[in-house]
């Protein structure tokens, strides 16, 4: 059961540069780990939270039960500038432009970059609203094995070439205005939720 520390926003304070992961986590892995320390890294960030969503639109399968999934981000997190938060439950939201109409408006001062991978850039232009997505914060690309070449040749990174940054400049991204976005060649994780699911749980000996 969501409590009400879950459902809150991690503390922040204005000036604060935060990177927002949203996904379903099911489960969260060493993968979400190595993006959020290259994100902290790459992009100058001070936090990066993991927005544990409800469910995903884009998935026909309903995710574990998202307390389960906050509990499991949590005992993984070791890096304190890294927090795992139910926020999305909260705010009742079901899309990621929803979420971010109504979460924005609840962090003054900040600036919030989105972070997602590759192979979610690819099919990006398909997310309910994506130009306004787009227009609303900075976003970050992370690379996956094979999903370069699928995420810089998307209808979206077309839409969007005039506002790409170069992997340089990624350290200015989170102070700019959108739309704005760059890609970042590591980590290229071959982890993922869905194979971490099939793989069958061995039998305590």
């Amino acid at each position: 059961m969501l409590t009400d520390a879950d459902l809150r926003l991690p503390p922040f304070v204005p000036g604060m540069r935060i990177g927002l992961f949203g996904g379903s986590f099911d489960p969260p892995h060493a993968g979400h780990l190595a993006v959020s320390a290259v994100a902290l890294r790459a992009l100058r960030l001070d936090r990066v939270w993991w927005l544990v969503s409800p469910h995903n639109p884009l998935k026909p399968a309903a995710p574990a039960d998202i307390a389960a999934r906050i509990a499991a981000a949590r005992q993984i997190i070791t890096d304190r500038r890294i927090a795992a938060t139910g926020i999305e439950a909260a705010l009742g939201s079901v899309y990621t432009a929803e979420t971010l109409r109504r979460l924005l408006p609840r962090l003054p001062g900040i600036h919030a970059v989105w972070l997602m991978g590759a192979d979610s850039f690819a099919g990006f232009h398909r997310w309910r609203d994506w130009r306004t997505i787009a227009a609303s914060l900075p976003i970050a690309v992370f690379n996956r094995p094979d999903w370069a070449l699928p995420a810089l040749s998307s209808p979206a990174a077309l839409a969007l070439s005039r506002s790409r940054l170069n992997e340089s400049d990624a350290p200015a991204l989170a102070s700019l205005t959108p739309p704005a976005w760059t890609f970042l060649p590591s980590p290229s994780v071959n982890t993922s939720s869905t194979a971490l699911r099939k793989t069958p749980r061995r039998r305590a000996s």
